[in-house]
């Protein structure tokens, strides 16, 4: 089992309070975890108004379905015109090889 991890770097738009901030990224979490079954939160920058970090974990058999899926995510987010991604970060773990020790 392959764990894939792709953390999203996005400046908003015309966004000039927390309240805006969260109708615009809101709708994004939703349509990742709808269209690809992944887990997506905020992880970063809530307290700015125009900047956010989202994550988003998936969890594939195969390394690059894992990376297929990410790759799927980021361009989903970097579709959106009200947004700008200004970096993603991918990183893929294997659950077998971290699990030698037991």
């Amino acid at each position: 089992m392959f764990i894939g991890a792709l953390t999203l770097d996005i400046l908003l738009g015309d966004v000039r309070s927390l309240k805006q901030k969260r109708s615009v990224v809101r709708p994004i979490v939703a349509e990742l975890q709808r269209a690809f079954s992944v887990s997506v939160a905020e992880t970063g920058n809530q307290e700015l108004y125009r900047r956010c970090e989202i994550g988003v974990a998936v969890a594939a058999s195969t390394a690059a379905h894992c990376s297929n899926l990410m790759d799927s995510c980021e361009r989903t987010v970097a579709d959106h015109p009200e947004i700008d991604l200004l970096s993603a970060r991918q990183r893929i773990f294997n659950a077998e090889e971290e699990s030698d020790d037991d």
